[in-house]
């Protein structure tokens, strides 16, 4: 049964509120019941109104499902995308980064350091940081769910394309399959080369991975289980790795090695269309919004003289 605009609407009042209007007006956003319900039934994961990016990132789930059903969303409807668009206009939640600081190559080197041993669980984390990052700062469900059957080899490449004189490194092609811009079947794919597909192999050497997912679980006695890693166990091996080198494991997070490599990319003076070749990405906007702001502020500065 399709949902009806009124739910949508109050869906969206429950979500978007003003906490100064709450405050005079106890009835004003989510009733306080409702609160307490999905609260103790941890559905309810923050207190004050939601980020507008949530609200929309929710509704959208709501219309695929409808869509899944076969019956008529109604979020196309005139008063839905009004209010929607008014709610998020009076929002005063800021847009927050889910860490600080992007993880650059100078904080990835710093990060290596640290798994430069040859225990297996040393030679996964090594694997995983570089591939997350040279190959196009990968989403960490993307790390997670790497098959054997995406990887392939690729010719060798030079190390300094410029230089006819270059040394030759090795070279892998990762299929990206299903992701948040791309799906399956669709032939997307980047390259790692390097120490990326050096480091890669050496995991998959010492695991015997000839199948199945990539990163998998290191027991505690050094033994490789055949139990994929979760997305969110990509997340803490990067700040584990982040206390052994000394950073503050709040300042980094596996989402940043993205924006880590859009600014590296920058820095290095990559084409901005030659660096979402690599992340994928599809919009031109979001993909320099990855630029580090500090960066953008310091390259600003160098340019008018301060």
């Amino acid at each position: 049964m399709a949902s009806r605009p009124g739910a949508v609407l109050k869906f969206i009042a429950h979500h978007m509120w003003d906490p100064d209007q709450k405050t005079a007006d106890p009835a004003h956003g989510m009733p306080d019941a409702v609160i307490q319900e999905l609260w103790d039934r941890k559905i309810l994961k923050v207190r004050g109104p939601h980020a507008p990016k949530t609200v929309s990132r929710r509704l959208s789930n709501w219309s695929t499902l409808h869509q899944w059903k076969g019956v008529e969303p109604p979020f196309d409807h005139p008063g839905i995308r009004k209010a929607l668009r008014l709610a998020m206009k009076a929002s005063a939640r800021e847009p927050q980064r889910k860490s600080r600081k992007p993880v650059t190559r100078d904080i990835l080197d710093r990060l290596l350091a640290t798994c430069s041993g040859s225990k297996a669980i040393d030679l996964r984390d090594r694997a995983i940081l570089l591939i997350a990052f040279a190959a196009g700062g990968r989403r960490r469900s993307e790390v997670a769910t790497l098959r054997h059957s995406q990887i392939s080899a690729a010719d060798p490449i030079k190390l300094q394309p410029a230089d006819p004189t270059s040394p030759m490194v090795p070279c892998i092609r990762i299929a990206l399959g299903r992701t948040k811009t791309t799906m399956a079947g669709q032939g997307a794919f980047v390259f790692a080369a390097g120490r990326a597909a050096v480091a890669l192999h050496e995991w998959m050497q010492a695991a015997d991975i000839t199948s199945g997912p990539i990163f998998r679980e290191v027991r505690k006695d050094g033994s490789i289980g055949a139990t994929p890693l979760t997305p969110q166990s990509v997340n803490l091996i990067l700040k584990k790795r982040c206390r052994m080198a000394g950073l503050d494991p709040a300042d980094f997070s596996a989402n940043r090695l993205r924006s880590g490599f859009m600014t590296q990319a920058g820095r290095d003076g990559i084409p901005l269309v030659d660096a979402m070749r690599q992340s994928a990405h599809k919009s031109v906007q979001q993909a320099a919004g990855y630029y580090d702001e500090q960066e953008h502020a310091q390259s600003m500065s160098v340019r008018v003289g301060l």
